[in-house]
């Protein structure tokens, strides 16, 4: 979904692809968010069975998580925000960085996921779902713009394996509806939502699950915020079927990067004085 975004939120925009473009790790992308595992809307945040959480747990505008317990947030890593100014400021990065995401410009793939091998870059998706398994091969940032995101139920049925340096933190999924992800899938990566997330029994998820405008629903999982945490979460499984010949993204030249952050970090103080003015 297209925002029309006011002049401030535009400059922050403007900011927040300036860190995609340049830094070399992403988490700061999400700002305040980044502390949550878990992040919703409304009407709640519902979980059901021993769920264990890495991170926060948090919902606004809403004010009812359900399900902690039985559900717990491993200690020393998080704690509940139902409803308050922490939730209320993280869920205004977390549309910050979902447009900055929306933004960027992707080459297309298929929407079957599962099988293919992919390399840093911008992905389009379409109505994409997953049976099998998606290979992310190599460090560096993946962004995968979806209409929808679902993945297959069942022991073994879809995963994201990371391989030769790929990591969670850098994989990033921005969803225009809703993700639905299967019982027992292994999933990677941030889940940017714009409506909501829903996650099946025993599904685990290394990475975040954030819903702009509705509910986050958990039973019996295991989500693991990339930025820490002392519990290893799940196993990413072993590679999975041969490269199926989509075509990766270059990477931005390190003169490039200097060129666009200029551009932007120019664009951001323009937008920000007028906003001021």
């Amino acid at each position: 979904m297209k925002l029309a975004p006011t002049p401030l939120l535009a400059a922050r925009m403007a900011l927040a692809t300036l860190v995609l473009a340049c830094a070399p790790a992403y988490s700061q992308l999400l700002g305040s968010a980044a502390q949550f595992a878990v992040l919703g809307a409304t009407p709640n945040v519902t979980n059901s069975g021993p769920t264990l959480v890495t991170g926060s747990v948090g919902v606004w505008p809403a004010a009812s998580i359900t399900g902690f317990p039985p559900g717990t947030i491993f200690p020393g890593t998080g704690t509940l925000h139902a409803g308050n100014t922490v939730a209320q400021n993280a869920q205004a990065d977390l549309t910050t960085a979902y447009l900055a995401l929306d933004a960027l410009a992707p080459a297309l793939i298929p929407p079957a996921l599962g099988g293919q091998v992919l390399t840093p870059g911008v992905y389009d998706a379409g109505a994409a779902s997953l049976t099998g398994i998606l290979t992310l091969n190599g460090p560096g940032l993946y962004v995968i713009q979806v209409t929808s995101l679902t993945t297959a139920s069942g022991p073994g049925a879809s995963a994201v394996a990371l391989t030769n340096g790929a990591t969670p933190c850098d994989v990033w999924w921005q969803v225009d509806n809703s993700a639905a992800i299967g019982t027992f899938s292994q999933m990677s990566g941030n889940i940017l939502a714009l409506t909501s997330i829903t996650i099946g029994t025993s599904a685990g998820l290394q990475g975040r699950a954030l819903a702009r405008n509705g509910t986050v629903t958990l039973a019996s999982d295991v989500v693991t915020a990339c930025a820490g945490g002392n519990t290893p979460g799940f196993v990413v499984p072993p590679l999975g079927p041969a490269f199926l010949g989509v075509a990766s993204v270059p990477t931005l030249s390190d003169g490039l990067r200097v060129l666009l952050a200029l551009l932007l970090a120019g664009t951001a103080w323009v937008m920000l004085r007028r906003h001021q003015a």
